[in-house]
């Protein structure tokens, strides 16, 4: 063993020599940035390992072929136009509603159909792809491991003076990808992207009118969940692209100083998104007024009036009055035994429950046992029911209501236990999930008559609004397109 003179000795030039050699300009920014400890070789490496996890977090690719060639075209596009330009570049359209975008280290850039149905042309678009182009050009990736590495100081020199690993660079670079930026790295990313577009000849105030969308969507979407939706500006609700409302402005002030291209492409933009899956794919089920059903494992429940429907990647989320909620899931193992023997052993085996009772849905054994909670927020009933199928599958419902709302909404939640069904063939492809549709505006219709086509629980004309970027008053103008979201 060294001794521990000598040995420190040796980490404080191995730190030296690292801050020392690490540090260069960097080609996009002009700046000097500390990128040592993560080279590009190993960022084409990296993303092209992770790209296989993004795919799956993600929900897979979008299948559709044009699209998926249109946006292909798009971002080679931009790339070629970049300060990296003979790295392989791979654009990826994710199969998910969510409206995000993000990059991985080596050129692996990624947007959401729910961003695609946001974006009104194809400048829109490009300026988000070119946004995360930017990331990669920037090399935001190896900065940030670098200066996190070096971070560590002496635990880290030690393991690469001892031979031992740095680090998971492949680990470090996916989490990255799903987390913010720096406010000073978003600012370059805008930056830069605001260059690609120009080079490639796009209108560049595309970027702010997005980030406008991005933000009003934020707002909606806050309102949606019963929010304060000023709370976006105090910190946007997306936490990979952090204070849109800044962004806008930086983006604003880019622009200004840019030569900005001609290329807006918005009919052919909305032509292309005629038919684009809107919200949830079928194979995760979706939502059709106060029912949920899922199509491809076919079955079917309905919520009571008042209560709204979120559908997440692992449950469905009903919430209703007072704090009341309804939560549904899929039990993750398959269970053999009766639906009361799962409550009791399995899923509140922990839990002070009451008495089970044992009854039938529409043909399939079931179970409900009850507690009461005490929260911050007061005290509640909750009620655990558990329907068994094709004796291992348990569906699963939680029932949570405050104490004195119970009584009032015992019939009507009895009533979506027993709302749950199974589908037949022919019934489960009876539902259609819900797509872009993109109408021509003719002289007889208005914001209202096309609202009222949108194939929506609620907040009709705000979604229609925010989607085809009209402000609260603005009105239509005969001939545009717009979009509606119907079946």
């Amino acid at each position: 063993m060294l001794p521990s003179r000598i040995f420190n000795k040796n980490l404080f030039i191995v730190l030296a020599m690292i801050s020392l050699t690490g540090c260069s300009v960097n080609h996009a920014t002009g700046n000097n940035s500390f990128t040592g400890l993560m080279s590009l070789k190993d960022e084409i490496r990296i993303g092209r390992e992770e790209h296989k996890k993004i795919l799956k977090a993600f929900g897979g690719r979008y299948q559709d072929i044009a699209i998926e060639n249109y946006v292909n075209n798009i971002g080679n596009r931009l790339a070629a136009n970049s300060e990296l330009p003979n790295i392989k570049w791979t654009f990826t359209v994710l199969n998910s509603p969510v409206i995000n975008a993000l990059a991985l280290p080596g050129g692996y850039v990624y947007v959401t159909r729910g961003l695609m149905a946001l974006a009104s042309n194809e400048a829109e678009l490009a300026g988000v792809i070119a946004h995360e182009i930017g990331h990669v050009t920037a090399r935001h990736t190896a900065q940030r491991y670098s200066s996190s590495m070096l971070a560590g100081g002496v635990s880290m020199a030690a393991s690469i003076f001892l031979g031992s690993s740095a680090g998971d660079l492949a680990k470090f670079a996916s989490r990255a990808a799903l987390q913010s930026y720096s406010r000073k790295q978003e600012f370059e990313a805008d930056t830069l992207g605001v260059r690609y577009l120009s080079r490639g000849n796009y209108n560049t105030k595309s970027m702010a009118s997005f980030l406008s969308k991005l933000r009003a969507h934020s707002q909606l979407e806050a309102k949606r969940h019963k929010k304060d939706p000023a709370s976006v500006d105090r910190g946007d609700m997306f936490a990979t692209h952090p204070r849109t409302i800044d962004r806008v402005n930086r983006a604003i002030t880019n622009i200004r100083q840019s030569q900005s291209g001609i290329r807006t492409g918005t009919v052919d933009y909305m032509q292309r998104l005629h038919n684009l899956l809107y919200g949830d794919d079928p194979k995760n089920g979706f939502i059709k007024g106060q029912i949920f059903v899922h199509p491809t494992m076919r079955f079917l429940f309905k919520v009571p009036k008042g209560f709204q429907i979120f559908n997440n990647p692992t449950s469905v989320i009903s919430k209703g009055p007072e704090g009341s909620l309804i939560k549904f899931d899929i039990a993750k193992k398959p269970y053999k035994y009766a639906a009361a023997s799962y409550i009791a052993k399995v899923w509140a085996r922990n839990t002070n429950i009451s008495q089970v009772d044992r009854f039938n849905v529409n043909n399939m054994m079931a179970a409900t046992a009850k507690t009461r909670l005490k929260q911050e927020n007061g005290v509640f009933d909750l009620r655990l029911t558990a329907i068994k199928q094709n004796n291992t599958r348990i569906y699963r419902f939680i029932f949570l209501t405050p104490v004195k709302q119970t009584q009032k909404l015992d019939r009507v939640l009895r009533q979506t236990i027993y709302s749950f069904r199974n589908l037949s063939a022919q019934e489960a492809n009876n539902f259609y999930p819900n797509r872009i549709h993109v109408k021509a505006v003719s002289t007889t219709d208005s914001v209202k008559k096309f609202a009222e086509r949108m194939n929506l629980n609620n907040l009709k004309e705000e979604t229609f609004r925010v989607l085809n970027g009209l402000s609260i008053s603005e009105k239509l103008r005969k001939g545009s397109l717009v979009k509606i979201v119907s079946e």
